[in-house]
């Protein structure tokens, strides 16, 4: 569902099913990791939706067809570390081709502004499509920055993909790049006093990794 020029809602029942049990306090590191791949999955059909088609001929057991193949274009995932790594394994499950960046990044625990510690994109930035991951997009700080560094290798188009954002960090995001359009699996209510989606899911990457 479209939100607004920048930004996609997907609210396909089957991702919605699952970032409900994502949610809950319950689910195991293990079922957490594999939800937040699958929902990546999911979410990776939709921000590939406008992938230019070329026209080929086939041969099958039967006759020559006219059918459709993706027109050469060159997809690039770029994770936020830590916590997009999780999102990494289901998009590949759709494009196994695609090349993968590293973006590093903390919150610094007094401003909440995000500090750069890593990066190292593909060398063929330029012929490529990025997607930007990050399961949460809380103050926009974090996407804001590693999209501006992505920038500076001047891929041929951007997206961000997220599994939950905040109002706040839409806002931010898509007011510091509004060329770059947003996937989300939902926008909840806020964040709170500390920074964190409420009512989110925690600490995404703690939660991926076990390290709660």
């Amino acid at each position: 569902m479209q939100v607004s020029n920048n930004v996609t809602w997907v609210d396909h029942p089957l991702v919605q099913h699952k970032l409900t049990i994502l949610r809950n306090e319950r689910t195991s590191s293990k079922d957490f990791r594999q939800l937040v791949s699958e929902i990546a999955t999911l979410m990776c059909y939709e921000a590939t939706r406008d992938l230019p088609l070329k026209e080929v001929e086939v041969k099958t057991p039967v006759a020559m067809a006219r059918t459709k193949v993706i027109a050469g274009r060159k997809l690039a995932f770029v994770p936020i570390l830590r916590a997009g790594l999780g999102m990494v394994d289901g998009m590949l499950t759709l494009v196994p081709g695609a090349k993968i960046g590293h973006i590093g990044l903390y919150r610094d625990p007094e401003t909440l502004k995000p500090v750069e510690y890593y990066c190292k994109l593909p060398h063929d930035m330029s012929e490529r499509d990025c997607i930007v991951l990050d399961p949460m997009l809380a103050t926009g700080g974090s996407a804001i920055d590693a999209i501006t560094q992505i920038k500076k290798r001047s891929p041929r188009s951007i997206k961000f993909m997220c599994i939950i954002a905040a109002p706040e960090g839409l806002k931010a995001l898509t007011e510091a790049h509004p060329d770059v359009p947003v996937y989300c699996a939902n926008i909840d209510e806020r964040l709170n006093d500390h920074g964190y989606i409420v009512p989110g899911l925690g600490d995404a990457g703690d939660r991926i990794f076990g390290t709660l």
